[in-house]
């Protein structure tokens, strides 16, 4: 056997062999189209191989004619497979000009079997031999064909289009495939094509050897290829090793981690998520399994969550309980991420939860205390009023008393004056009210009491108070002046805690003008519509203001500036404020005063 035929049976195995190694993982992943167009050029290059051989040992014009005529296949194929390949790997090149390509290489098949002997002759008259390798081989003498520049010039397009590829590959950074890639297609097809055009156009009389440049393209771009191969398995390394450390840090942490394959249909979770679940390490898991396991009373919460994470929200965080089977509660908080494809359809979603049982009591225990202080700030304020108030009861009891004793002289006397003591009775019922609506308010105020989220009229609210506060405020001689805009709604608050506020604010207003010692003596509770969801309502004295530097400091606990005082009314205050989802704030009057203002949602805003 001749040195060229083990040569290019060589070239032809090569090729055969790489395009074996990687057109299985295309098949494996139909998203590794670079693999699959190399195994095509590979494929195209190993019968190009074959042509080429044939015609290196063609003995006749007709043999060289029919190798070289058929050579063109596989040349199709393999600029077809090149401009694939380098849009897919690189991605870039210009698609205008692959097509070019594609196209004119095309058209050039028509005139290779309908013209001439060939595309590349119209009339091959002798088949000489040369020397090549240490042996002879055939190389044609004839008339080219003119139709043979519609495939060159596919050539020079081609070259063009990598070229142009790899500049831009080279541009945005990939600039070792551009080198590899890029540098290796554009020389080495430069190399072809001036072989090609030096031999078929009768310049030099040499064999064609364009598979050797054909294949130092295949293996440059094997090694390419080779490279991302080695890069995938560092990359399968460290992801190992990721995997690792997330396993540790997520027992330190206590973390369970579970991910659902909707496209599949399968549910992998961790021991700790199994445990925290309450489910067995052999138990077969799916979505509807573990929702089994949340308690009744938040399983339609955490299906909605999973739903929106699952129509576009893309991330989702909830907290529910679960049940274990010796009725035991457990306090889960769980969050996570929906992966989409192309077409924005979900495909896997990612979650990790964590026990927040003792988070969750402890949060409870500190609402509790929340209520005692507010309670104990409630009993407070009321023992402040306490001599006021006294004194607002007795008017009307004392008026109960002076009526009953008439009513007792107007029956005495014969016949009794029946319209008189009816009257006399009215009196009575109605001082009873009016001390009955003391008392109401003060046990209102005094009890023990779990925040009841409910509309509230402002104008209602700010009543109440303005009421319960009155008989302290002319004993100190303050006016209070109610000012509510006609058009505020009604506010979504709790009626004992809101009332609990304003009268911290009020009482600290009488404070302070108590200690200015001013003429003005005036107490202003005001509400206003901000924008469409809030209401403002303020309370304004006449007092000496409050120094700038201090207007956040008086909302923190234990600060007062009075000899008596706990320094915890503005504190709760802006605690109970924050728990409506408003704000409180203190600011000075341009005319001399404080004003402190708070936020509230409105009722039809969040109802």
């Amino acid at each position: 056997m001749s040195w060229v035929t083990v040569v290019w049976s060589m070239i032809s195995a090569a090729c055969l062999t790489l395009a074996g190694v990687h057109l299985p993982v295309w098949l494996r992943d139909r998203t590794a189209w670079p693999s699959f167009f190399f195994s095509l050029l590979a494929l195209a290059t190993a019968i190009f191989a074959i042509c080429e051989s044939a015609m290196l040992h063609a003995q006749t014009p007709a043999d060289y004619a029919t190798a070289i005529r058929w050579a063109h296949i596989p040349i199709w194929l393999i600029n077809l497979s090149l401009v694939a390949f380098v849009r897919t790997y690189l991605r870039a090149g210009r698609s205008w000009l692959g097509w070019s390509v594609i196209g004119l290489r095309t058209a050039s098949l028509l005139p290779n079997f309908t013209t001439g002997q060939g595309l590349n002759y119209r009339e091959i008259t002798t088949v000489v031999r040369v020397p090549f390798l240490g042996e002879d081989v055939s190389a044609a003498l004839g008339t080219p064909n003119p139709w043979m520049l519609v495939g060159q010039l596919a050539t020079c397009l081609l070259v063009v289009f990598v070229a142009d590829a790899s500049i831009m590959a080279w541009r945005r950074g990939n600039r070792v495939a551009a080198l590899t890639v890029g540098g290796s297609a554009t020389f080495f097809a430069l190399a072809g094509i001036a072989q090609s055009i030096l031999v078929f156009w009768g310049v030099m009389q040499a064999p064609i050897t364009i598979s050797l440049f054909s294949l130092a393209l295949v293996l440059t771009m094997a090694y390419e290829l080779s490279r991302n191969v080695l890069r995938a398995s560092q990359l399968v390394q460290e992801l190992r090793e990721s995997e690792e450390r997330m396993a540790l840090a997520a027992e330190a942490a206590k973390l369970g981690i579970w991910v659902r394959d909707i496209a599949r249909g399968t549910f992998w979770a961790s021991p700790r998520t199994r445990e925290l679940f309450g489910v067995s390490p052999t138990e077969p898991l799916d979505l509807d399994r573990l929702l089994v396991k949340v308690h009744g009373d938040d399983r339609d919460a955490v299906r909605q969550a999973l739903s929106e994470e699952a129509e576009g929200v893309g991330e989702y965080h909830t907290e529910f309980r679960t049940t274990s089977s010796d009725g035991g509660i457990r306090w889960i908080l769980a969050q996570g991420r929906v992966d989409f494809d192309t077409s924005h359809r979900p495909i896997r979603t990612r979650g990790a939860c964590s026990d927040i049982t003792v988070r969750k009591q402890a949060e409870q225990e500190m609402v509790r205390l929340r209520q005692e202080i507010a309670h104990a700030g409630r009993v407070s304020v009321m023992g402040q009023l306490a001599s006021a108030l006294a004194h607002e009861i007795n008017q009307p009891l004392g008026a109960i008393l002076r009526n009953a004793e008439a009513a007792s002289l107007l029956l005495q006397t014969a016949p009794p004056d029946l319209d008189e003591i009816r009257s006399i009775v009215d009196d009575i019922l109605a001082d009873d009210q009016r001390a009955g609506a003391v008392i109401d308010r003060m046990r209102a105020m005094l009890r023990r009491h779990d925040l009841e989220v409910q509309p509230l009229p402002v104008s209602e609210l700010v009543g109440d108070v303005a009421a319960l506060v009155r008989p302290d405020a002319a004993v100190r001689q303050v006016k209070v002046v109610v000012e509510i805009a006609d058009d505020v709604p009604p506010v979504l608050g709790d009626r004992v805690h809101l009332q609990q506020v304003l009268l911290n604010l009020i009482s600290n207003g009488m404070d302070a003008i108590d200690e200015a010692g001013r003429k003005a003596r005036l107490i202003v509770v005001s509400a206003a519509l901000v924008g469409t969801q809030t209401v403002e309502i303020a309370v304004s004295d006449s007092g000496p203001g409050i120094p700038h530097d201090r207007l956040e400091e008086v909302f923190g606990s234990f600060f007062t500036t009075k000899a008596t005082g706990m320094g915890m009314g503005l504190s709760i205050s802006r605690t109970l404020i924050e728990t409506h989802g408003g704000r409180l704030w203190a600011e000075n009057r341009d005319g001399g005063g404080a004003s402190l203002r708070f936020t509230l949602p409105v009722a039809s805003a969040t109802t």
